[in-house]
């Protein structure tokens, strides 16, 4: 393993760096890689059911994001608080749990979550779980692939979901970790090299489909400047004349087709993650990949937990022949 470890070093895999213990698991085993996608996520639970329901059981669980939540509350016992939570999640009661704070460095404190969440899990240890566990999360300052697997299970999961520009940074022995999806939003690396031989992984993000394609000739017409003009017209009329905070929720949600900043920097993570997925993927294929077909479900819907966890069960039913067919090469 060791050996492993070392070779994926030479060959570019930074993730190596964040942990320098071998892994104790035994060969043979079924790993998990649960990928991100914020309120898409709930997809995992329904995943998760269906492999239980047929018998197999992972035996190393890695997550990135809204995946480490999943996986981290399965491994812990707690996947039942978790869907029960999810599927009584409304519209108006999502807003509950955002606590918005303009003078950090999120949108969201993130505070409420993390004391839901250690509620469901209470301060249970990562090294103290039945098998092997890692949260995957981002260094914000080095750009390092962080694989968490000690301390804390609230503390790392917090870590892996902390979308950069909405959720406060965490800092985690030293080092301010933001969301692993900026890095490796489907671990299937981490599940090989803590002892996996089959890996089972989950994309959420699969079926963004026209998206990424170039357009080879575009510029400004008579439509931007008639607008430009209306737009510089409007402000000076107004100005003066409405509250400070209506201008900060126009500013963060947008008016009129022009997006706001949480739109901006929810739609760029999408795309950044998409393209991350498909490059980390085509190096390092899983030997069975589950795509839910999650794209009608907005990464912020939180509200359609049910609906999520539908179409993930739908999922890994029609992928049941490769999942068997895989674990059974094992024995």
């Amino acid at each position: 393993m060791l050996q492993s470890l070392l070779r994926r070093a030479r060959n570019g895999d930074r993730a190596v760096e964040a942990t320098t213990e071998e892994s104790s698991a035994p060969p043979g085993k079924i790993g998990l890689a649960l990928g991100g996608g914020a309120a898409r996520g709930f997809a995992h639970i329904g995943i998760l059911r269906v492999l239980a329901a047929q018998g197999i059981k992972p035996d190393v669980i890695v997550g990135t994001s809204i995946g480490a939540v999943a996986g981290g509350c399965f491994a812990a016992g707690h996947l039942d608080d978790f869907e029960d939570w999810g599927r009584g999640l409304t519209a108006r009661n999502v807003l509950a749990y955002l606590d918005i704070s303009l003078s950090g460095s999120g949108l969201i404190g993130g505070g409420r979550l993390a004391t839901r969440l250690e509620a469901a899990i209470g301060d249970q240890k990562i090294e103290n779980l039945p098998g092997p566990f890692a949260a995957i999360a981002t260094e914000l300052a080095t750009g390092h692939e962080i694989w968490l697997t000690r301390g804390r299970l609230v503390d790392a999961l917090r870590a892996s979901y902390a979308l950069p520009g909405i959720f406060t940074p965490v800092r985690i022995g030293g080092r301010w970790l933001v969301d692993g999806a900026l890095v490796n939003p489907v671990p299937v690396a981490a599940a090989r090299a803590l002892g996996a031989r089959v890996v089972i992984a989950v994309n959420l993000n699969a079926d963004v489909l026209g998206r990424g394609t170039v357009i080879p000739s575009h510029g400004s017409d008579e439509a931007d400047e008639r607008a430009r003009i209306e737009e510089l017209a409007r402000t000076n009329g107004i100005r003066g004349m409405i509250s400070p905070e209506y201008l900060i929720k126009r500013h963060f949600l947008g008016r009129g087709g022009r997006p706001g900043l949480s739109t901006v920097i929810i739609d760029a993570f999408n795309l950044m993650q998409d393209r991350v997925t498909r490059s980390r993927l085509a190096g390092d294929p899983p030997d069975v990949l589950v795509s839910p077909r999650l794209g009608n479900i907005g990464l912020f819907e939180f509200h359609r937990a049910k609906e999520a966890i539908d179409i993930g069960a739908q999922a890994t039913e029609r992928a049941m022949g490769e999942i068997t067919e895989a674990v059974a090469a094992l024995t």
